[in-house]
């Protein structure tokens, strides 16, 4: 078997993963990358790797593609590296500007605009606006920075009763189901061991790496989320169906 190509998330939230990946015997047939989130989506959406811990949301590109884990990166609750940053209350915020690393995040953003605080906002990729999507490390210690956060995770649960799955471990060919068993067992090894990963990340004083990676990351990829999932994804498709239609009205009377 040639060695299979693994994209895997850079950030804090998936050490527990790549050390049960590096510290397991499997790590012998990996070929193994880290990658922002929206790249290990190009990569798997394009073939580049056989493998990756990707947003949700690629799943509406890649129809085929089987999820090959129990394992996931989620939330019960407030998953505290996942938020909308602002200046003002949400009901009062009329532009959000998108984080480039995850599409489901922004997906998720949008979502609640829509259907939880009922807002219509214009979107921007870049630029200022009243309010952005952050996700990942870079949220970590600025929780003073802006007078109002809204962890996407706690609002989504509020709204649906569900927790969230971020990401998946989803291949985009078949693979052999001794290397998933073998691979799974690794994932389950490093989160095992997530007190010796925890010990090894570096110092700060701004963010609690215990309750992040112990408590707030919930990494079982169960029924709940799979609900969860299916219901983002039709959010999702409705979403860019009702922005398809407004692109193409005419404008005028």
């Amino acid at each position: 078997m040639e060695k299979v190509k693994v994209s895997a998330v850079s950030y804090t939230n998936t050490t527990p993963f790549i050390y049960g990946l590096q510290h397991s015997g499997i790590i012998a047939q990996l070929v193994l990358s880290l990658d922002v989130p929206s790249m290990c989506a190009h990569k798997l959406i394009h073939n580049e790797v056989d493998l990756g811990i990707v947003p949700v949301a690629t799943l509406l590109d890649l129809p085929e593609a089987e999820i090959i884990s129990d394992y996931c990166i989620g939330a019960t609750g407030a998953v505290n590296s996942v938020f909308i940053f602002s200046e003002k209350p949400i009901d009062e915020i009329h532009t959000l500007r998108l984080d480039s690393q995850s599409r489901t995040s922004n997906g998720l953003a949008q979502i609640l605009l829509r259907y939880y605080w009922k807002r219509e906002v214009t979107v921007i990729t870049e630029g200022v606006a009243d309010a952005y999507v952050e996700i990942g490390d870079r949220t970590f210690g600025k929780h003073g920075l802006h007078p109002y956060r809204y962890d996407l995770a706690a609002h989504w649960q509020q709204f649906t009763g569900l927790p969230f799955a971020f990401a998946v471990w989803v291949a985009n060919k078949p693979l052999p189901m001794s290397f998933v068993q073998s691979f799974n067992d690794a994932l389950a090894y490093g989160l095992a061991h997530r007190t010796l990963v925890i010990e090894q990340l570096p110092f700060r004083l701004d963010f609690d790496y215990r309750l992040y990676l112990m408590e707030q990351i919930d990494y079982q990829y169960d029924d709940k989320k799979k609900q969860a999932v299916a219901l983002y994804l039709k959010l999702m498709k409705e979403l860019d169906c009702t922005l398809t239609q407004k692109m193409q009205a005419p404008s005028g009377l």
